[in-house]
């Protein structure tokens, strides 16, 4: 076992790289190389790179593609998506051209409100705070001024603040649940210092106005953003269905409505279903610059909204009418953080024909709701698995390293037979043989 070691952060990127290869390691030239080889031939570059996260040693590279022909309110999109899984974007590509041919998406941006929490502890009349809150509230949002000044000018700012009284659910806790609208940033350093100026100014008024304590125990923003909503769709008569793959319709839709209704009343099933489209939705928050974690955080929390965890896509089939949509919270920015840093980032936000934040909300949604029909419609016709295990295929050739030519010969021969795992491995086993 390694013994603790003081001071790491402040060795040079070098002295981290031996110590962790001379503790870790027992092949250190191979395992120094492979470092080494994942940094980036521009230094500059590397340097930051170096700088976005602490104890830097190497990159880490996923996947940059793109998946074309994505109509959306008439306006033809590209768009880009990290991700390692196969699949993910052919599925995406597929359902893009789908419904390129049927009118394409329709997207609207419901509400682009954002949240904020000052937590904190009072042992007094809840009247008492209530009225002492009401005089003060005024000089919180005034208290801010150098901090929002900016984006008051740009139209956002601090949209509300409301005293809350959680006490029911944890003794003597409350909270001030501020509103905010940060337009095109994701906007958590600016919510995160309004809320912290709330905070003190609260806290000093309270030393001197309030009766009884008052204790702040922390501030800050909420990933669960139910009032930053856009709604993604895609409607067609159910007979503008037919197609390869479609050849009866009116039995399709059926099948696709009971897939979705049973997403929407199963947790097992909804995990896997909204994991799906978190697949297209992750990749493209990725690939803008923007934090999949947090995003991944309040959608699933709202997903669980209504107390058991359900579907985010739905489904409708009235008057011969085929309806199929998602509404999801996206908090999303187009500007600071990794949007004015990363080099790819700023490709993919041009690629986009650099969008608002609503813009990147409309195409977050409708990432997520292609894959989810893509996957709902193989599940519901051929099986997941055919399309899937046929991607898959090369990550099987090339845990095996197989030749170019291995690889053309085996690919040919699974253009007419089932890809599992075993079947390629013999495949391999027999064309070596």
């Amino acid at each position: 076992m390694a013994n603790a070691i003081s001071g790491f952060s402040k060795l040079s990127k070098l002295d981290k790289i031996d110590w962790l290869i001379n503790t870790y390691f027992t092949d250190k030239d191979s395992a120094k190389t492979l470092i080494t080889q994942y940094w980036n031939s521009n230094e500059k570059l590397q340097k930051l790179h170096d700088e976005f996260i602490e104890n830097t040693i190497t990159n880490y590279y996923l996947p940059l593609g793109v998946a074309p022909n994505f109509l959306i309110n008439d306006t033809l999109y590209t768009i880009p998506m990290a991700i390692e899984e196969s699949s993910v974007i052919a599925a995406a590509s597929k359902a893009a051209k789908f419904w390129f041919d049927r009118g394409g998406f329709k997207t609207t941006v419901i509400s682009t409100e954002k949240i904020g929490q000052v937590h904190f502890t009072y042992n007094g009349d809840f009247k008492t705070l209530e009225s002492f809150f009401e005089k003060t509230k005024p000089l919180l949002i005034s208290s801010t001024s150098d901090i929002t000044k900016n984006m008051v000018r740009r139209g956002g700012g601090i949209l509300d603040i409301e005293l809350r009284d959680k006490t029911k659910e944890l003794s003597n806790y409350y909270q001030l649940h501020a509103t905010f609208e940060t337009l095109d940033a994701m906007g958590a350093n600016f919510i995160n210092s309004c809320l912290e100026q709330f905070a003190q100014t609260f806290k000093n008024e309270a030393e001197t106005g309030l009766k009884g304590d008052l204790d702040i125990v922390m501030s800050i923003l909420s990933n669960y953003v139910p009032n930053c909503l856009v709604r993604a769709e895609v409607s067609c008569n159910i007979e503008d269905l037919k197609s390869k793959d479609i050849p009866n319709p009116e039995l399709f839709v059926q099948k696709f409505k009971q897939a979705i209704n049973i997403a929407e009343i199963e947790p097992f099933r909804a995990v896997t279903h909204n994991k799906g489209i978190m697949n297209g939705i992750d990749a493209v928050v990725l690939a803008t610059g923007n934090d999949f974690r947090a995003v991944e955080a309040g959608v699933h929390a709202y997903a669980s909204r209504q107390e058991k965890y359900s579907s985010l896509t739905h489904c409708s089939i009235n008057n011969g009418v085929f309806k199929f949509w998602i509404e999801i919270p996206l908090a999303l920015g187009t500007v600071g953080g990794l949007t004015n840093l990363h080099p790819l980032v700023k490709f993919s936000l041009e690629l986009l024909e650099k969008p608002s934040a609503r813009d990147l909300m409309q195409i977050v949604a409708v990432a997520g709701l292609a894959q989810n029909f893509a996957a709902v419609k193989s599940l519901t016709t051929t099986g997941i698995q055919e399309g899937h295990m046929k991607m898959h295929l090369m990550n099987i050739l090339n845990q095996f390293e197989a030749t170019a030519e291995e690889k053309t010969n085996i690919i040919e021969h699974f253009k007419t037979n089932v890809v599992t795992h075993s079947a390629v491995v013999e495949a391999i086993e027999k064309l070596r043989n």
